[in-house]
């Protein structure tokens, strides 16, 4: 079966190739370091014969509103308009646990535009719903520091090594479409403002992290379930405190 990736050359991307590769599969890496570009459609028709299912792991190089809307919009509209063409038989993309709740955020108002256009392209798909990935806490933390303190609301998150991420991608694409959305997530729960005070800490970061409640994540506000998944996600094995251990270790 052949797997086009698009974004395959990113954190995940690269994960999922390999893995896909691993299981017997021929997994197809795009961006645009391959010579795919899906904002202007260059390479999309070439890369895309005699594909099986195309998977799209791809993110936007800006997170302002304007610039994160037009090019998941774009991007997603020629990616689909050229896999009907090539008789592609499975979309696949991966988002966010929450999308939907986090609408305050042009970040994620582009991305359940995204979903949106998957849904009605006609194309058989499945979205995935990872939660955040282990290796986004710094991400978390510059978004959320001002003057040298952290603001980050006090609720609840279940965070995902990026591994996982990419084997849940990857069971979803060698599966049958599945018409809505799966989730993953990692398999224990922590407060964010403490996750990423403990991991800060860990470095030596001298920010201080401060619990505010009406601090915004990436422009939303949350709520204490905002970021968590639903009763039937597909929980992963890997810890935080595991993986954590690891990279002061450098390995």
């Amino acid at each position: 079966m052949k797997v086009v990736v698009i974004g395959g050359t990113g954190l995940i991307g690269s994960k999922l190739v390999a893995h896909l590769v691993e299981h017997g599969h021929e997994a197809v890496p795009a961006a645009p370091s391959t010579g795919v570009d899906t904002l202007t459609g260059e390479g999309l028709a070439d890369v895309l014969d005699g594909v099986s299912v195309v998977v799209d792991v791809s993110n936007s190089p800006s997170f302002a509103d304007d610039a994160v809307m037009e090019f998941f919009r774009t991007s997603t509209a020629n990616l689909l308009k050229a896999e009907a063409q090539a008789g592609a038989a499975h979309h696949v993309v991966l988002s966010v646990v929450g999308t939907e709740r986090l609408q305050e955020s042009g970040y994620f108002r582009a991305k359940q535009a995204q979903e949106d256009l998957v849904e009605d392209s006609g194309i058989p798909f499945s979205v995935v719903h990872a939660t955040q990935f282990f290796e986004f806490v710094d991400g978390i933390a510059d978004a959320a520091t001002e003057d040298g303190t952290v603001r980050l609301a006090p609720v609840r998150i279940r965070p995902v090594l990026s591994d996982d991420v990419a084997a849940a991608v990857g069971r979803t694409a060698a599966g049958a479409p599945v018409g809505g959305v799966v989730e993953v997530a990692g398999p224990e729960a922590f407060r964010l403002d403490e996750m990423v005070g403990d991991a800060l800490a860990a470095r030596h970061d001298r920010r201080t992290v401060v619990a505010d409640p009406h601090a915004r994540y990436f422009g939303a506000e949350l709520q204490d379930a905002t970021l968590l998944p639903g009763p039937d996600a597909h929980l992963a094995a890997n810890r935080f405190g595991d993986w954590a251990a690891r990279q002061r270790q450098g390995g």
